[in-house]
């Protein structure tokens, strides 16, 4: 299945896309792609599609899934993204956290931030937890995945690297994780760590990777991850980006407004931004 949120920022009502490409409404079924529901998403295979209201119109989508409590990102994930950076593989996942503050719809778009002077992108294979995660093997790990998505991981790299502290501030602003547009379940993503994922600034592609080259592959990060806390229904893994970031540019290169961002994971659907000064 296909499953989203549309509606106004704030409003969502959760829905599926049907075989032909349109929206159906589930607010009949669910009342949001969000906490249980995404435990029991089996529940929604026995919906026939056709029997849902059909939304007219192109509307708004927001962020694939609701209630998100933590968005935890993991950085330098890809070899070939650490050598750009200039940084060494790690010997463990580099975890940071995201605000959830951050999440938006797949089409919203970048917030420049005052100050900014260096805003980047990241396409990132995302994951959606379905099932609470506590001290599981790495066996077990894919049984508690709701589903996979496309995230943009929106940086700006002067607070991220050259201010004091930590990582969150230069990943945390408005609208710096468009999510969606769709949470596509598992029964249509035969392997997660074989998805082609690009992204193109102004038509020009700068990003042109695949999951297979993950440094540690999702079912290692849902595992690991949940040694530490326990993951909940609705929270995201942002589980890293290839190679192709404006900072790893040589000269380094990063967003304006008026520029426009496009980026896609095979199977998962693409996202489209235009950048704004906030």
């Amino acid at each position: 299945m296909k499953l989203l949120r549309y509606g106004p920022l704030g409003q969502e009502k959760p829905g599926l896309l049907d075989a032909d490409g349109n929206i159906r409404d589930l607010s009949g079924v669910v009342a949001d792609l969000s906490g249980e529901v995404l435990t029991n998403l089996d529940a929604l295979k026995s919906v026939n599609p056709a029997s849902l209201p059909k939304v007219e119109g192109n509307p708004r989508l927001g962020a694939c899934v609701g209630g998100t409590g933590k968005f935890i990102c993991i950085g330098l994930n890809y070899a070939d993204h650490a050598a750009e950076s200039g940084m060494q593989v790690p010997p463990e996942p580099v975890i940071f956290l995201k605000a959830t503050s951050a999440i938006c719809g797949p089409s919203d778009p970048i917030l420049i931030p005052r100050g900014s002077v260096k805003t980047d992108w990241e396409v990132e294979l995302g994951v959606v937890i379905g099932k609470p995660a506590k001290y599981i093997t790495e066996d077990q790990a894919l049984d508690h995945v709701a589903g996979y998505c496309v995230i943009n991981d929106v940086s700006e790299r002067a607070f991220q690297m050259e201010r004091a502290g930590q990582w969150t501030k230069g990943k945390s602003s408005d609208n710096f994780g468009q999510t969606g547009p769709w949470l596509v379940t598992p029964d249509e993503v035969s392997d997660p760590q074989n998805l082609g994922m690009w992204l193109t600034v102004n038509g020009e592609k700068v990003q042109n990777g695949s999951t297979k080259t993950m440094v540690y592959g999702v079912a290692h990060l849902v595992s690991y991850l949940s040694q530490f806390f326990t993951l909940h229904p609705g929270d995201i893994i942002s589980t890293g980006t290839p190679p192709g970031v404006g900072h790893g540019m040589k000269p380094p290169r990063y967003l304006k407004a008026g520029d426009v961002v496009e980026l896609g994971i095979e199977g998962l659907g693409t996202q489209k931004q235009t950048c704004e000064q906030d």
